[in-house]
Protein backbone atom coordinates (compact mmCIF):
# COMPACT_ATOMS: atom_id res chain seq x y z
CA UNK A 1 0.00 0.00 0.00
CA UNK A 2 1.53 2.97 -1.00
CA UNK A 3 1.98 6.01 1.60
CA UNK A 4 -0.18 8.29 0.31
CA UNK A 5 -3.45 5.72 0.08
CA UNK A 6 -2.28 4.71 3.63
CA UNK A 7 -2.38 8.00 5.01
CA UNK A 8 -5.71 8.69 3.16
CA UNK A 9 -6.79 4.94 4.82
CA UNK A 10 -5.72 6.78 8.20
CA UNK A 11 -8.05 9.80 8.05
CA UNK A 12 -11.00 7.54 6.74
CA UNK A 13 -10.87 5.97 9.73
CA UNK A 14 -9.64 8.76 11.88
CA UNK A 15 -12.86 10.67 10.08
CA UNK A 16 -15.02 7.57 11.09
CA UNK A 17 -14.36 8.03 14.55
CA UNK A 18 -14.93 11.17 14.61
CA UNK A 19 -18.31 11.18 13.46
CA UNK A 20 -18.72 7.76 15.22
CA UNK A 21 -18.53 9.88 18.05
CA UNK A 22 -20.85 12.47 16.92
CA UNK A 23 -23.75 10.85 18.12
CA UNK A 24 -23.03 12.63 21.30
CA UNK A 25 -25.04 15.26 20.27
CA UNK A 26 -28.29 12.56 20.25
CA UNK A 27 -28.60 13.41 23.66
CA UNK A 28 -29.36 17.09 23.51
CA UNK A 29 -32.31 18.14 22.40
CA UNK A 30 -33.69 18.43 18.50
CA UNK A 31 -32.60 22.00 17.02
CA UNK A 32 -35.64 23.73 15.39
CA UNK A 33 -34.17 22.25 11.95
CA UNK A 34 -35.08 19.06 13.19
CA UNK A 35 -31.58 17.14 13.73
CA UNK A 36 -30.35 16.18 16.85
CA UNK A 37 -32.74 14.65 19.40
CA UNK A 38 -33.19 11.29 21.03
CA UNK A 39 -34.45 10.08 17.68
CA UNK A 40 -33.54 9.19 14.17
CA UNK A 41 -30.22 7.84 13.14
CA UNK A 42 -28.48 10.02 15.90
CA UNK A 43 -29.84 8.05 18.35
CA UNK A 44 -29.20 4.66 16.90
CA UNK A 45 -25.19 6.78 16.98
CA UNK A 46 -25.92 7.64 21.03
CA UNK A 47 -26.60 3.58 21.75
CA UNK A 48 -23.77 2.66 19.48
CA UNK A 49 -21.50 4.93 21.30
CA UNK A 50 -23.14 4.02 24.53
CA UNK A 51 -22.15 0.29 23.84
CA UNK A 52 -18.50 1.22 22.79
CA UNK A 53 -17.87 2.98 25.53
CA UNK A 54 -19.19 0.69 28.17
CA UNK A 55 -17.25 -2.03 26.60
CA UNK A 56 -13.93 -0.09 26.84
CA UNK A 57 -13.88 -0.22 30.60
CA UNK A 58 -12.18 3.08 30.41
CA UNK A 59 -9.97 3.85 33.51
CA UNK A 60 -10.15 7.27 35.12
CA UNK A 61 -7.33 8.80 32.52
CA UNK A 62 -9.16 7.26 30.04
CA UNK A 63 -12.72 8.12 31.22
CA UNK A 64 -11.02 12.21 31.60
CA UNK A 65 -9.76 11.78 27.92
CA UNK A 66 -13.27 10.64 26.36
CA UNK A 67 -15.08 12.89 28.04
CA UNK A 68 -12.34 15.72 26.27
CA UNK A 69 -12.60 14.16 23.28
CA UNK A 70 -16.32 14.57 23.42
CA UNK A 71 -16.48 18.17 24.85
CA UNK A 72 -14.18 18.99 21.98
CA UNK A 73 -16.53 18.01 19.22
CA UNK A 74 -19.49 19.46 20.55
CA UNK A 75 -17.89 22.54 21.03
CA UNK A 76 -16.64 22.42 17.39
CA UNK A 77 -19.79 21.56 16.12
CA UNK A 78 -21.19 24.17 17.58
CA UNK A 79 -18.83 26.51 16.39
CA UNK A 80 -19.24 25.05 13.02
CA UNK A 81 -23.37 25.38 13.23
CA UNK A 82 -22.28 29.85 13.84
CA UNK A 83 -20.32 29.71 11.12
CA UNK A 84 -22.97 28.12 8.72
CA UNK A 85 -25.38 30.72 10.43
CA UNK A 86 -22.78 33.43 9.45
CA UNK A 87 -21.85 32.32 5.79
CA UNK A 88 -25.75 31.82 5.68
CA UNK A 89 -26.72 35.22 6.61
CA UNK A 90 -23.71 36.90 4.62
CA UNK A 91 -25.21 35.24 1.63
CA UNK A 92 -28.95 36.40 1.98
CA UNK A 93 -27.73 40.04 2.73
CA UNK A 94 -25.47 39.69 -0.78
CA UNK A 95 -28.27 38.54 -2.48
CA UNK A 96 -30.40 42.29 -1.37
CA UNK A 97 -27.24 44.03 -3.92
CA UNK A 98 -28.37 44.58 -7.33
CA UNK A 99 -24.53 42.92 -8.41
CA UNK A 100 -23.75 40.19 -6.46
CA UNK A 101 -19.94 40.60 -5.29
CA UNK A 102 -18.77 36.78 -6.29
CA UNK A 103 -14.99 37.39 -4.83
CA UNK A 104 -16.73 38.57 -1.54
CA UNK A 105 -18.57 35.62 -1.23
CA UNK A 106 -16.62 33.03 -2.39
CA UNK A 107 -13.69 34.74 -0.09
CA UNK A 108 -16.07 34.04 2.84
CA UNK A 109 -17.10 30.86 1.79
CA UNK A 110 -13.26 29.93 1.78
CA UNK A 111 -13.03 31.68 5.87
CA UNK A 112 -15.77 29.47 7.22
CA UNK A 113 -14.25 26.25 5.14
CA UNK A 114 -11.21 26.86 6.85
CA UNK A 115 -12.51 27.58 10.25
CA UNK A 116 -14.64 24.11 9.89
CA UNK A 117 -11.23 22.02 8.67
CA UNK A 118 -9.44 23.63 12.13
CA UNK A 119 -12.21 22.85 13.89
CA UNK A 120 -12.28 19.24 12.16
CA UNK A 121 -8.56 18.94 12.99
CA UNK A 122 -8.97 19.49 16.82
CA UNK A 123 -11.84 16.89 17.15
CA UNK A 124 -9.77 14.56 15.32
CA UNK A 125 -6.86 15.04 17.58
CA UNK A 126 -8.75 15.43 20.23
CA UNK A 127 -9.82 11.45 19.42
CA UNK A 128 -6.60 10.13 18.56
CA UNK A 129 -5.05 10.94 21.88
CA UNK A 130 -8.01 9.26 23.63
CA UNK A 131 -7.29 6.39 21.16
CA UNK A 132 -3.31 6.57 21.68
CA UNK A 133 -4.23 6.60 25.53
CA UNK A 134 -5.83 2.94 24.88
CA UNK A 135 -4.47 0.01 25.91
CA UNK A 136 -4.50 -2.97 22.70
CA UNK A 137 -7.54 -5.29 23.84
CA UNK A 138 -9.34 -1.54 24.07
CA UNK A 139 -7.91 -0.44 20.29
CA UNK A 140 -9.27 -4.03 19.11
CA UNK A 141 -12.74 -2.96 20.63
CA UNK A 142 -12.98 0.23 19.00
CA UNK A 143 -11.31 -1.34 15.36
CA UNK A 144 -13.77 -3.89 15.34
CA UNK A 145 -16.74 -1.49 16.13
CA UNK A 146 -15.35 0.77 13.36
CA UNK A 147 -14.88 -1.94 10.27
CA UNK A 148 -18.15 -2.98 11.13
CA UNK A 149 -19.14 0.69 10.59
CA UNK A 150 -17.45 0.90 7.41
CA UNK A 151 -19.21 -2.31 5.70
CA UNK A 152 -22.17 -0.58 6.84
CA UNK A 153 -21.51 2.15 4.90
CA UNK A 154 -20.09 0.62 2.40
CA UNK A 155 -22.91 -1.36 2.21
CA UNK A 156 -25.26 1.79 2.13
CA UNK A 157 -22.60 3.66 -1.00
CA UNK A 158 -23.42 0.43 -3.22
CA UNK A 159 -26.90 0.30 -2.56
CA UNK A 160 -27.06 3.91 -3.26
CA UNK A 161 -24.59 3.62 -6.58
CA UNK A 162 -27.11 0.30 -7.74
CA UNK A 163 -30.28 2.73 -7.44
CA UNK A 164 -28.63 5.76 -9.30
CA UNK A 165 -27.68 3.05 -12.07
CA UNK A 166 -30.77 1.86 -12.24
CA UNK A 167 -31.84 5.39 -12.34
CA UNK A 168 -29.61 6.25 -15.13
CA UNK A 169 -30.30 3.93 -17.22
CA UNK A 170 -34.10 4.49 -16.98
CA UNK A 171 -33.76 7.96 -17.44
CA UNK A 172 -31.88 7.02 -20.79
CA UNK A 173 -34.18 3.94 -22.00
CA UNK A 174 -36.68 6.24 -23.17
CA UNK A 175 -34.49 8.71 -25.13
CA UNK A 176 -32.69 5.77 -26.65
CA UNK A 177 -36.49 4.35 -27.92
CA UNK A 178 -37.01 7.33 -29.96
Amino acid sequence: MSIKKMSRVLAVATTALAIGTGAAFAAQPASPDGHGGPGGWHGHFMKQLTQLHDQLKLNADQEKQWQTALDTMKQGHEAMRANHEQIKSQFKAAQQQPILDLNAMAAAHQQVEQKDAQLRQQTTDAWLKFYDGLNDQQKTTVSTALKQRFAKMESRHEKMRDRWEHHKGAASAPAANQ
